[in-house]
């Protein structure tokens, strides 16, 4: 399942704006590059033809599916918290159709964290 966290006003190559709805996804372990565990989450944006007040008005649903990894041609990122620049090769993106396998479920739910 992923959430709907928020939504961002954007605009295409027109020039004319849109909404689009940020997605989060569950809860992930992830080792860094020099081995420390740290708790994540991926998130994505996703288009919509919502106006601002129906955007509002979703935040906290849940969805059925999940945010993928994709591979990409490669770009800098900023990170927002340290400026530094990275070189990414992949993105996200939301896939409604994405079914959890049994260890996902059992392995990556927050509700299985809390003692």
């Amino acid at each position: 399942m992923v959430k709907i966290k928020s939504y961002v006003n954007r605009k295409n190559s027109e020039g004319e704006s849109f909404n689009a709805l940020v997605l989060e996804g569950d809860l992930e372990t992830v080792t860094s590059e020099t081995g420390n565990v740290y708790f994540t989450a991926r998130t994505t944006t996703v288009p919509s033809n919502f106006d601002a007040e129906k955007c509002e008005s979703l935040i906290g649903r849940e969805l059925p599916g999940k945010i993928v990894r994709i591979p990409c041609e490669p770009y800098d990122y900023t990170i927002p918290e340290s400026g530094e620049v990275v070189i990414l090769s992949h993105t996200y993106e939301y896939d409604p159709s994405s079914t959890e396998t049994m260890e996902e479920a059992v392995f990556t739910r927050d509700e299985e964290l809390v003692a």
